[in-house]
């Protein structure tokens, strides 16, 4: 058989033989070229970012904010000062001053009377009648009456004895005198001192008022009278 297929291909022209093998190598050569267009890669255009949509925001309603409240009020007010209390002396305790003949009150007798106030005396003295020295569980007291000058009414009283002292009289006797304590009131100033009771028949003051109740309290003028206080409303009872 295959010598009858070569017999069938002998009477070919060389002309179509040279057909055949130009067509086949075209062919050949355009399935290189394919193929090789193939492995060839492609240039392919940068990816485009799609056009971004505009966006339009949304219309918002104006909101009316609420009232505010009032938590606290502070209310800011001008206060004038005060002013300073004036100074009663010259002196940097202000002290009060009193006069050379005041009112003072005499405790525990509740007695208002009229005194001498005198700078040059070292204790106070008040008039005191029928003085008497008792004696109680081994205690001395000084029994005593005060005569209230304005109605003459009589006060008796009986005080614990605190000493007795000496008191020397220019141009006169030595005197010796019982001292008790007392309350004695001058104006604004109270204050319990040592008093000694004496006869004072002949003085115009019943009370003297000396340095021991006048000392760091009060500054006297002598040329005025009853600073501290006016005449007291005094009861007749």
């Amino acid at each position: 058989m295959m010598l009858a297929e070569i017999d069938t291909w002998a009477p070919v022209s060389k002309n179509s033989l040279s057909d055949g093998l130009s067509k086949l190598l075209l062919s050949v050569v355009a399935s290189c070229l394919l193929s090789s267009c193939a492995l060839i890669p492609q240039l392919t255009k940068p990816a485009e970012c799609p056009a971004s949509a505009e966006i339009i925001p949304p219309l918002l309603e104006p909101q009316s904010c609420p009232e505010p409240q009032v938590i606290e009020r502070i209310v800011t007010k001008i206060v004038a000062p005060e002013p300073m209390p004036q100074a009663s002396t010259a002196g940097k305790f202000h002290l009060p001053i009193v006069g050379a003949v005041e009112w003072a009150k005499i405790q525990p007798a509740g007695l208002w009377i009229e005194s001498r106030i005198d700078t040059g005396a070292d204790t106070t003295s008040i008039h005191a009648e029928n003085i008497q020295l008792v004696e109680k569980d081994g205690k001395r007291y000084v029994r005593f009456v005060l005569i209230d000058a304005v109605t003459g009414s009589a006060h008796q009283q009986e005080l614990r004895l605190r000493r007795r002292v000496l008191i020397k009289q220019s141009g006169g006797a030595d005197e010796r005198r019982y001292v008790v304590r007392m309350w004695v009131t001058l104006g604004e100033i109270r204050s319990k001192i040592d008093v000694n009771l004496s006869d004072r028949t002949d003085f115009e003051y019943p009370l003297l008022i000396g340095r021991n109740f006048l000392m760091d309290n009060v500054i006297v003028d002598v040329s005025r009278h009853h600073t501290a206080m006016a005449r007291p409303e005094i009861s007749s009872d």
